[in-house]
């Protein structure tokens, strides 16, 4: 029962390679993460994991009075989520030390096996952000192919984990690597925490069953970026970021410099302030960098999900007085009647067209490609008791889908006085006597 490889080979008749046998050892935790390159071996392991788990309805015995042990296999379309679900068919048709395990099969309106035990196996799928999800509980999820659901922060947070309350369910999230979206960012936070997750990567070379010849061939002809991520089953960057993921992590790794104190003896910053104002569904951000040493630093992120332009006057304002220095402010749409209220300042305002958009973008990335800009981790609560994250924004925004960014375009706007190297930032001030 507490041996699953042992379990795959004299059950079974399957003998797990060494990758997968550290995966059906280790992955014990409430929630589990499994990142590998094509081919792994990742459905069939996961297979014979849930099999093991329906088989002897792997749980906290206080919950075992339900009666019920619920298994799911989901992911983002219903042809997805089969794989597994058909594997373990396969697997247990093929087996005679289990047969007659199986008490019924249905197809409609979900695939789904009836064990004997009174264990459910059933593949869902997560389309319409979980939606066919709602009014279940389960013992056990299994999200695959979690890095190519678009919605999997709602998914996972709002809909699965409330799925599982009920018996304390565990989760395993496992997928190929597809760029350093969500599904990396929550190995991040997992490997933070050992005693809550476990997390594995595995290189598609550890499966000794497929050819390694056709492995090779593929590493000598592929490009490095598409090795790294379909075979040896690391993150790397999809194509589309904004700012690739290698300059977010130089613009955080010497985020201890921002605290730096200022003495006298030192010329003080030039202070720069850029906000983005909301539209629709977005949020009010402002951000002041500190140019010092040709080194632009961020000292304050101000984010507010208000649409009161009387809360956003006084912040913006409450802002400038900390940090006096060039003001530049969105002034599409009605934008331009708080730059109006902000006379006082004399604010830049700068309309978002898609040329000037590409351009204030265009010069985001460049500063960061030249190692000019640095933050820290900047984190401020958000609705529904969320968190907001800067690094998260930095890392999510693309060239194709920017819209919601509206961190990156505050940033974007403290920088855009510093785009022209030629141009003074400080006006030469003229006079006669």
């Amino acid at each position: 029962m507490e041996d699953i490889p042992f379990f795959a080979r004299k059950f079974l008749d399957i003998r797990p390679h060494p990758g997968q046998i550290r995966w059906l050892e280790n992955s014990d935790r409430p929630e589990n993460l499994l990142v590998t390159g094509n081919r792994w071996g990742k459905s069939f392991a996961s297979a014979v994991k849930i099999i093991h788990h329906a088989f002897f309805r792997i749980r906290d015995p206080i919950y075992d009075t339900s009666g019920k042990y619920h298994i799911v296999t989901a992911s983002l379309t219903q042809d997805q989520a089969r794989i597994i679900f058909d594997t373990i068919l396969r697997i247990l048709n093929s087996t005679c030390r289990l047969e007659g395990l199986i008490k019924e099969i249905l197809m409609t309106p979900y695939p789904r096996i009836v064990l004997g035990n009174g264990a459910v196996i059933e593949a869902r799928s997560t389309q319409r952000r979980g939606q066919y999800l709602l009014g279940h509980d389960y013992d056990f999820f299994l999200f695959d192919e979690v890095a190519f659901e678009p919605e999997a922060d709602f998914v996972v947070n709002e809909v699965v984990k409330m799925r599982l309350a009920d018996r304390r369910g565990k989760l395993d999230l496992v997928s190929t690597p597809n760029g350093r979206n969500w599904f990396y960012r929550k190995m991040l936070e997992l490997k933070d925490k050992p005693e809550l997750g476990y997390v594995q990567s595995g290189d598609s070379r550890e499966n000794k069953f497929i050819s390694s010849d056709y492995l090779d061939l593929q590493i000598q002809h592929l490009a490095e970026r598409r090795v790294a991520q379909n075979i040896m089953g690391q993150f790397v960057d999809s194509g589309g970021e904004l700012i690739p993921g290698k300059y977010v992590d130089a613009a955080l790794a010497d985020s201890a410099i921002i605290a730096e104190p200022v003495t006298i003896e030192d010329t003080p910053p030039l202070y720069l302030t850029g906000w983005d104002l909301a539209r629709k569904k977005t949020a009010t951000v402002g951000i002041t960098v500190a140019l010092k040493n040709n080194l632009a630093r961020v000292v304050q992120v101000t984010r507010i999900r208000q649409w009161d332009w009387n809360i956003i006057l006084e912040a913006i304002r409450k802002q400038q007085a900390l940090f006096p220095g060039r003001l530049i402010v969105d002034a599409t749409g009605l934008g331009d009647v708080i730059v109006s209220q902000l006379g006082e300042l004399s604010p830049e305002a700068v309309i978002f067209t898609p040329k000037t958009k590409a351009e204030l973008l265009t010069n985001l990335e460049l500063f960061h490609s030249l190692g000019k800009i640095k933050y820290r981790r900047w984190e401020i609560p958000d609705i529904g008791g969320k968190v907001w994250a800067l690094e998260d924004e930095m890392r999510s925004a693309r060239w194709d889908d920017n819209n919601q960014c509206d961190a990156v375009m505050a940033m974007a706007l403290a920088l855009w006085p510093l785009r022209r190297k030629a141009a003074p930032l400080l006006l030469p001030r003229i006079g006669k006597i």
